[in-house]
């Protein structure tokens, strides 16, 4: 894009001809009415000049020796700085031919010659102011965007926002409150990065990914509140039918996101938390719930949840049983790999195992 009119009274107008008495003719008259005038004698050092500073119009001859005002305007076009630089030729062919050349080419207008100069004044002043109007527009827009961009960023903190505080308010009613979501959602971006450098996982696993499983994973838990407290709450290890009824929590959780998803479909976080919700207790060998998907038929997003649920559950202190030792939790992923755990995120998993435990010491309850 040219150079904004740095003076409006008095935009730098570049005029190009290799006939000296028609260039100073023209430079002189323009002069004379209140343009800053740079008269060029040749087509390879009008771009020359237009490289160095931009003008705010080109008044361009056509017939000239070693580059023509065709390629001259052809040269100005392919070149991002310079491109929307308004060109009039001002030539003494008046076929029609060379008149729709011009304009082929990216010249705005067509002042044949001989010209009177009130002539090309009027079109001089038009084409300028235009363009002044354009980058106004321009600038306008760029203001909009940006504002835009502003109120969405709003828009989308405030509902990460809400997302992360009716999570919180879910676990809130298990002991295993603190840092737990905080927690979670660390080891999910950092486990996510280390996928992303590698190649099975480089097609699904991108910023957008890493962004959205950073929100969704605190939802994993969300169906919980459905289940009853002397479930949720009990201080010790539950029965076998207690247990059956936890485990809906699982299916429960992603039905509650569901009817959320009907009233905003094709929301990217809202897929992955539902994802996440309804498969973070499958296993890779198919004998998880609640459908007892296995290998590659649980959603990545899933595999990587129960990595990461699993390490935060080991590390931490219940009433029915002592938090694990970072190292003990290790080799117990370690050992369920190809059976609880995709193999594939165990290795990235023992790769970042120090990042595991910096963030499990950083982020204490």
């Amino acid at each position: 894009m040219s150079q904004s009119l740095s003076c409006p009274d008095k935009p730098d107008i570049l005029v190009v001809d290799d006939t000296p008495a028609n260039l100073q003719l023209l430079a002189s008259m323009l002069k004379e009415r209140g343009y800053k005038t740079r008269p060029v004698p040749s087509g390879m050092l009008a771009l020359q000049a237009a490289l160095s500073d931009p003008p705010d119009l080109i008044l361009l001859d056509i017939y000239m020796p070693e580059m023509n005002g065709f390629e001259v305007c052809q040269s100005l076009k392919a070149d991002d700085k310079l491109k929307d630089i308004p060109v009039i030729f001002i030539s003494a062919l008046n076929e029609v031919l060379d008149k729709v050349k011009a304009f082929a080419v990216g010249g705005v207008d067509y002042i044949t010659k001989p010209f009177q100069f009130d002539e090309v004044q009027a079109r001089v002043n038009t084409h300028l102011k235009i363009r002044r109007l354009q980058e106004e527009l321009e600038k306008h827009n760029r203001q909009l965007g940006k504002l835009v961009q502003t109120q969405v960023k709003k828009i989308s903190d405030t509902q990460m926002a809400m997302i992360f505080a009716l999570a919180k308010l879910a676990e809130s009613r298990d002991d295993d409150s603190g840092m737990h979501l905080e927690r979670v959602q660390a080891f999910c971006k950092k486990l996510a990065q280390g996928l992303a450098q590698r190649s099975r996982f480089g097609g699904q696993v991108d910023a957008k990914f890493i962004e959205n499983i950073f929100y969704a994973s605190p939802l994993h838990d969300i169906g919980k509140v459905a289940i009853p407290d002397r479930i949720v709450l009990k201080p010790g290890k539950l029965t076998p039918e207690e247990f059956e009824i936890m485990k809906t929590h699982a299916a429960l959780g992603a039905e509650k996101l569901e009817a959320v998803q009907r009233q905003f479909p094709g929301n990217a976080l809202l897929d992955m938390g539902i994802a996440i919700a309804r498969f973070h207790h499958e296993k890779w060998s198919g004998e998880g719930y609640p459908q007892g998907l296995a290998g590659e038929a649980i959603p990545l997003a899933a595999r990587i949840m129960a990595v990461v649920d699993v390490y935060e559950a080991l590390r931490a202190k219940r009433p029915y049983k002592d938090a694990l030792s970072h190292e003990e939790s290790v080799d117990i992923i370690v050992s369920s790999s190809e059976t609880h755990f995709d193999p594939e995120i165990v290795k990235v998993f023992i790769e970042l195992k120090e990042d595991f435990r910096k963030i499990r010491d950083e982020m204490k309850d």
